[in-house]
Parts: C-alpha cells; sequence; structure tokens
C-alpha cells in the first residue's frame, strides 16, 4: 500500500512537470534568463536556510558512517551556494538553445522544410548525495525550455528539498510556468522506480550515481535513458614522459578530489621507466594520504623505498574507489596499455603522458573513451572547463550525447513544413 501511494505522489509530480513542459517551451529566452536569475538571487537570500538543512544532513551522514569523499560530495557551505547561484547566472549567459535553425531548404514539391531545435519535454534527473546537482539539473532544464523532476538520494534530502523549494518558488514568481520544477521528496526506493516507468510522461532518464544506481536504471527503465557512467579513469605514463609533468598530473588526477566520477583510479607505468619513476610519484601519492593496491612489480619498486603498498587483485583493476585509493600496474608498452585501459575503463576519461608522439597518436586513437588526454590531468572532463556552462552529465554511451553534456543534449528537433496547398500524388 506505502509503495502504492509513492507511485501515486510520483506520477502527480511528472504529470503536473509535462503540463508544464508545453508552457515552458514557449517562452522566450529572455523570460528563461530572468527566472535564472532569479533563482541565483533567491539562492542567495537563503543561503542560510539551505546551510542548516544540509547541517542536518552532514550530522545524519557522520552518525552513519559515510566515508569522507561522500561528505565532501554532501556538504554544502557558504562558499559552495554561492558556485551553484554563480553557475545559474553563467547559464543565462549562454546562447538559447531553443528555436535554432539547424537546416533550411525548398523540396522539389515547392515546400519549405526547417528543422529547428525544441526541448525533449520532462527531463528525470536520478542523482544520489549531490545536493548541488540539484540547482544545475533545475537550470540547465529551465534553459533548454525543459520541466525538470528531480529526486535526490536520501542522504541529502533536506538539502534537496530546501534548494529544490526555493528554485521553484522564484521561477515561477519570475514568470515561468508552476510545476516547471518538480521535487520528489521521498526517500523510499520505490519512488526511483515509479518515476522510470512514466512512458510517455517522462521524456528521459538522466541517472548520476554509482555504478549500482546507473545500471538499475537502465535495465528497469521504460523511458530512455542518457547513461552518465561510472568513472573508473587511468592515467598512463609512457617511456617517454617527461617525469616531472608526469608526477605532477597522476597527483593531481588522483588527488585533487578524491570523490569526483573523472578522479584517475588505476595508474600505468611502462616498465622501461618503472625504477625511476614510481618512487617519487608514489611518495607523492602516499603522503596524501592514498592507498596503493600494487601488482607484482610495482609492488616490488614499493618495497625497495620503503612505501607502503598492498597486493592488487584482479577486482581492483575494474574498481572506482571514489576514495583515496589507486591501482597501480607496470605495462610493457602502449599495446599494453591500451588493451588494458579498454578492457577495465568505463569510456569517461583515460590519459597519456608522454613525449613520443607516436605512442600518442596511438594511445588517443585506439583507447574508446568519451574523453582522452594526452599531457594534461583527466580532472578537465568537467561541462564548465569544456565551456559548455553547468553541466547535466557525463555520458560514457555513444548515442545522443557523450561527454560533459548540457543544454544542447536537452533539445531534440522537429521538421516545420509549409506548403501552398501541395497534396501527394
Amino acid at each position: 500500500m506505502a509503495d502504492e501511494q509513492v507511485s501515486a505522489d510520483v506520477r502527480r509530480i511528472a504529470e503536473a512537470a509535462k503540463s508544464a513542459s508545453f508552457a515552458l517551451a514557449q517562452t522566450t529566452g529572455q523570460l528563461r534568463n530572468a527566472a535564472l536569475c532569479a533563482m541565483a538571487d533567491a539562492l542567495r537570500a537563503r543561503t542560510d536556510d539551505i546551510v542548516a538543512a544540509n547541517g542536518c544532513d552532514m550530522e545524519a551522514a557522520r552518525a552513519a558512517g559515510i566515508r569522507m569523499s561522500l561528505l565532501d560530495r554532501l556538504m554544502l557551505d557558504e562558499g559552495r551556494v554561492e558556485a551553484m547561484a554563480a553557475a545559474l547566472e553563467d547559464l543565462a549567459l549562454l546562447p538559447d538553445p531553443l528555436s535554432q535553425v539547424q537546416e533550411e531548404r525548398t523540396l522539389d514539391t515547392g515546400i519549405e522544410l526547417t528543422r529547428v531545435s525544441v526541448p525533449l519535454g520532462v527531463v528525470a534527473v536520478v542523482y544520489e548525495a549531490r545536493p548541488n546537482v540539484t540547482a544545475d539539473a533545475a537550470g540547465i532544464c529551465l534553459k533548454s525550455g525543459n520541466a525538470a523532476v528531480l529526486r535526490g538520494g536520501s542522504l541529502a534530502a533536506h538539502s534537496n528539498e530546501v534548494v529544490a523549494r526555493v528554485l521553484h518558488e522564484a521561477a515561477v514568481d519570475a514568470g515561468l510556468p508552476q510545476h516547471c520544477i518538480g521535487a520528489v521528496t521521498s526517500t523510499d526506493r520505490a519512488a526511483t522506480d515509479a518515476l522510470m516507468e512514466l512512458h510517455g510522461v517522462v521524456d528521459v532518464l538522466i541517472p548520476r550515481g554509482g555504478a549500482g544506481l546507473i545500471r538499475h536504471c537502465i535495465e528497469h527503465a521504460k523511458v530512455p535513458v542518457i547513461e552518465t557512467g561510472t568513472g573508473n579513469c587511468h592515467v598512463y605514463v609512457h617511456a617517454s614522459a617527461d617525469l616531472q609533468k608526469a608526477r605532477a598530473i597522476v597527483v593531481n588526477a588522483k588527488c585533487r578530489r578524491f570523490g569526483v566520477c573523472n578522479a584517475a583510479e588505476t595508474l600505468l607505468v611502462d616498465e622501461g621507466i618503472a625504477e625511476s619513476f614510481l618512487p617519487g610519484v608514489l611518495a607523492d601519492l602516499r603522503a596524501q594520504g592514498v592507498v596503493l593496491h600494487a601488482d607484482e612489480r610495482s609492488r616490488a619498486v614499493a618495497t625497495a623505498c620503503d612505501i607502503e603498498a598492498v597486493c592488487a587483485t584482479e577486482d581492483d583493476w575494474g574498481t572506482e574507489y571514489l576514495a583515496p585509493e589507486l591501482a597501480v600496474r607496470v605495462v610493457a608498452g602502449v599495446d599494453e596499455a591500451v588493451d588494458h585501459v579498454n578492457r577495465y575503463g568505463t569510456k569517461h576519461s583515460e590519459a597519456i603522458v608522454a613525449e613520443d608522439a607516436a605512442a600518442i597518436e596511438a594511445f588517443l586513437a585506439r583507447v574508446d573513451a568519451a574523453a582522452v588526454y594526452a599531457n594534461a590531468s583527466t580532472a578537465f572532463t568537467d561541462g564548465a572547463q569544456f565551456g559548455l556552462g553547468a553541466e547535466i552529465g557525463i555520458s560514457t554511451q555513444k548515442l545522443h550525447a557523450r561527454g560533459p553534456f548540457a543544454l544542447a543534449a536537452l533539445t531534440s528537433y522537429k521538421y516545420v513544413l509549409r506548403g501552398d496547398g501541395q497534396v501527394r500524388a
């Protein structure tokens, strides 16, 4: 009976968003931009309320023994609320993705054909312990003319509810339709299942979270899903690499933020430089508190230098730690490195550090991932860093959207045809 009530509540929220989506699609870019700025102002004005609600979530998460990397994702302070507000204002400055003429021609029949960009309709976003996603997702959906249905994780329940309410009130006061932002506040897991079954109401579902959530959505959703993938990312240090450059890249890719999907989870090092490169970089990583899961050859180097490392298992190569842990393996060269990445990677972000042009081009061409880097940290896989503004997610699939995706990925198109009485024989 409880599940039936949850399903009914979710359907009500989604159907209200569906009704709002038709009016929202007809709004001007100027109005939507004004609403985004009003939403940013509202976040700033309600910072104390948002931080207080987040404090309740943080207290409960600490009591539950949630690991530090997830606590970092969960936490909101004045600076992070300001960053959420600034991201909404940045969105307002971007070009309007709607009503863009993508193609225009006259058919042999004399009918004038135009293809124009239109919103998807209702975008449902399911996410875990990241309350900033509430603002990012709502803003990107509204900017692109879509109604948003947001279902955040239970860890951030208080934060998400307050942020969503503040945003919705500001958007409606600015002139956008009622129910343009819908928040599913139930912490019952049945709410997610109910949302992903609403074929004909929800136009697309975007899951953001761990592998379990994403896999569950892919396997059970009855609505289209844009798969945002887990990030088992690699940095491969080739024998030709500038070793100082490589040390900085590896440490940044792993340690800048442990709990993000673009963090490196495996370090691959050519055997020809293992003894010269590994001692320094492993010491750097241990100084940052990183637990090293090392294969036999890299562990031998670590042991000889009194650097603590545990034996890597087969499971380590496929693990997204989202924590201060890193798998380390010595490889025979670029072929073995590429084979390892394509076998164990999640098609997210992969990097090579090298000075040899042939090795770089082989890696970039042969690795199957949404983003491939030469001589740069995987930490740059981010919508803002790519110049896209705030992102809705990072897609590891190949259809519709790939890599960081934002406004353009939340639009479709329709053909508009204007005739003068033509009929088909």
